[in-house]
C-alpha cells in the first residue's frame, strides 16, 4: 500500500468513526481565515490605530467564543441539534460583544425615554458638558467645570458609552424647570452695617433677576405637570448668618445655566461699586489680632 492509499485510508476512517468532530473543525479553520482576513482589510483601510485596536479585540473574543462553543458541543452528546449550536453561538456572541451590546441599549432608552438631547447641558457621574453628538454607542459632551470655574468650557471633548445611563446619575440643566439656584456669599466685618448691606444687596438681586421670576413661575407650573416641584417663592433674595470672621449674607437668585458666570460677575461688580460708596460697610477678611501686653 503506497502512501496516497493510506492517507485515503485515514480520511476514510475519520470520516466514518469520527464524523462529529469534522464540521467543528472545518468550521473553526473556516471562521479563522475570515478572522485573518477581516483583520488584514481593517488594517488597511483604517488608520486610526485605536479604533482598528477595538476592532482587533472585538474579533478575537469573538473567534475564541466561537471555538470554545463548538468544542463543547462535540463534548456532550446532548448537543448534537443545530438549533442547540444555535443557542450556544449566540450566548457566545452576547457575551463576547456584552458592552456593545449593553451600549446598544443604553442608545435605545436614551431615544425612547430622552433623558437628555443634543444642545443640552447635562451632568452624569463625575463629567459635566453640554451634549454635542450622540451615537449608537456612545454620547459626546463639550466639558464644563472641572479646573474652571463658573460651569464655563474647559475646550475638552469627552466620549461617555451609552451604558453609563444605567449606572450613573444624570441631571440635566435644560429639561423641565431650565433655571438653577446659584448663590453668592457676602462677608462683612462685624462693625459694619449689615442691614443697610442686606438692603443693597437685595436690590442688587432684584435688579438683575427678578425679571426671571415671572417666567419661572410659568415654568415651574408646566413642570409640575410630570413632577412633583413646588416652589412658593422664587424671587431673589438675601440670608443673614453668622461666621467667625463675620457676617455673612447669602444671595440666592435664579439664573439660566450657561450664563451663571456672567451672572455672578455683573452682581459682584455692583456689590463693590455699592458698598464703595458707604463708609460703614466694610468686606470681611481673615485677619490676625495681636495684643501686646508690657
Amino acid at each position: 500500500m503506497n502512501l496516497l492509499d493510506r492517507i485515503k485510508n485515514f480520511f476514510n476512517y475519520v470520516l466514518e468513526k469520527h464524523t462529529e468532530f469534522i464540521f467543528p473543525i472545518i468550521t473553526i479553520i473556516l471562521l479563522w481565515s475570515l478572522y485573518q482576513i477581516i483583520i488584514f482589510f481593517t488594517h488597511k483601510f483604517i488608520t486610526n490605530i485605536q479604533v482598528y485596536h477595538k476592532i482587533k479585540k472585538i474579533l478575537s473574543y469573538l473567534f475564541i467564543s466561537t471555538c470554545l462553543l463548538l468544542i463543547a458541543i462535540v463534548s456532550f452528546e446532548n448537543f448534537n441539534s443545530f438549533s442547540t449550536f444555535l443557542g450556544l453561538f449566540s450566548a457566545g456572541v452576547a457575551i463576547a460583544l456584552k458592552d456593545l451590546i449593553v451600549n446598544v441599549a443604553g442608545w435605545i432608552f436614551i431615544i425612547w425615554k430622552r433623558p437628555f438631547s443634543v444642545g443640552d447641558r447635562i451632568e452624569i457621574g463625575n463629567s459635566a458638558g453640554d451634549v454635542i453628538d450622540q451615537r449608537i454607542f456612545q454620547f459626546t459632551l463639550l466639558e464644563i467645570g472641572n479646573w474652571v470655574d463658573g460651569d464655563q468650557s474647559t475646550g475638552r471633548i469627552i466620549h461617555i458609552p451609552n451604558s453609563t445611563v444605567f449606572n450613573k446619575s444624570l441631571s440635566n440643566y435644560s429639561k423641565g424647570f431650565k433655571y438653577i439656584w446659584d448663590e453668592i456669599s457676602v462677608v462683612i466685618t462685624f462693625e459694619s452695617n449689615w442691614q443697610k448691606a442686606k438692603l443693597i444687596l437685595q436690590s442688587i438681586a432684584n435688579n438683575h433677576t427678578e425679571h426671571l421670576s415671572s417666567e419661572a413661575e410659568r415654568k415651574v407650573k408646566e413642570v409640575a405637570k410630570n413632577f412633583m416641584i413646588i416652589y412658593k417663592n422664587l424671587t431673589p433674595r438675601v440670608y443673614t448668618n453668622v461666621k467667625d470672621s463675620g457676617i455673612q449674607l447669602n444671595i440666592r437668585y435664579l439664573c439660566e445655566p450657561r450664563k451663571r458666570r456672567s451672572r455672578t460677575e455683573a452682581i459682584w461688580e455692583d456689590i463693590l461699586k455699592d458698598f464703595a460708596k458707604n463708609n460703614d460697610i466694610d468686606l470681611a477678611y481673615p485677619t490676625q489680632r495681636i495684643v501686646i501686653n508690657k
